[in-house]
């Protein structure tokens, strides 16, 4: 792999028009960089073999545990701890960069219709 920059909002121009999306833009050893756009309120539920972070370039985000809610606005960052039981909702959207490792479901334990095994890359 040759360094090459990249630009976020580059990247966020070739997502779908939907209230949610989520794709790969780079890897550092095993761990995937994915830029999201959602709106909306997503699913409770946790990734027990791993941790994940959320970096939030626009909007807001509130992320919801079983015992409080965090707001996170553009330039703020949040780490969830594995096994920790979360729903992250946004009632105008938000766009952040999500960094796990290579693999990880984007609904971690639980499998529903939104699902996705693997996530495509842009």
């Amino acid at each position: 792999m040759k360094p090459s920059k990249i630009n976020f909002m580059e990247k966020f121009s070739k997502l779908p028009d939907e209230d949610y999306s989520v794709r790969i833009i780079a890897m550092m050893n095993n761990y995937e960089f994915k830029i999201v756009k959602f709106k909306g309120e997503f699913i409770w539920h946790s990734h027990s073999n791993t941790d994940e972070t959320f970096i939030i370039l626009d909007g807001k985000m509130l992320m919801n545990f079983r015992d409080k809610v965090i707001e996170l606005s553009p330039g703020e960052m949040i780490v969830i701890p594995k096994g920790m039981e979360h729903k992250p909702a946004s009632e105008k959207g938000y766009k952040a960069l999500l960094i796990e490792p290579e693999g990880v479901p984007n609904t971690g334990d639980v499998d529903n219709e939104i699902t996705m095994n693997k996530i495509e890359w842009i």
